[in-house]
């Protein structure tokens, strides 16, 4: 990885998404991921955890009466859940 360059900060300079990042993870961290990643087109998936882990979450936190519930708290439907549930 590279390191980080050396100057002050003018957040007021910064283009678009770079003061935004700067502004959520600091001065220091955004210039490690301009270094890191500039130039490139990053695309983040809308779920943060694997489909996996929720899988193995809901399995895991299902007593027989809760479906709806999980449904709700990980963004699938009651359907989804109970093929979940099914595997």
């Amino acid at each position: 990885m590279r390191s980080v360059l050396k100057v002050k900060i003018e957040k007021e300079f910064l283009n678009g998404l770079y003061k935004d990042l700067a502004n959520l993870v600091g001065d220091e961290n955004a210039q490690k991921i301009y270094l890191e990643y500039r130039g490139q087109q990053i695309t983040f998936p809308v779920e943060f955890y694997s489909k996996q882990y929720i899988y193995n979450q809901i399995i895991a936190e299902y007593d027989g009466t809760n479906l709806k519930q999980l449904a709700t708290k990980f963004g699938y439907s009651e359907r989804t859940v109970r093929r979940i549930l099914k595997m």
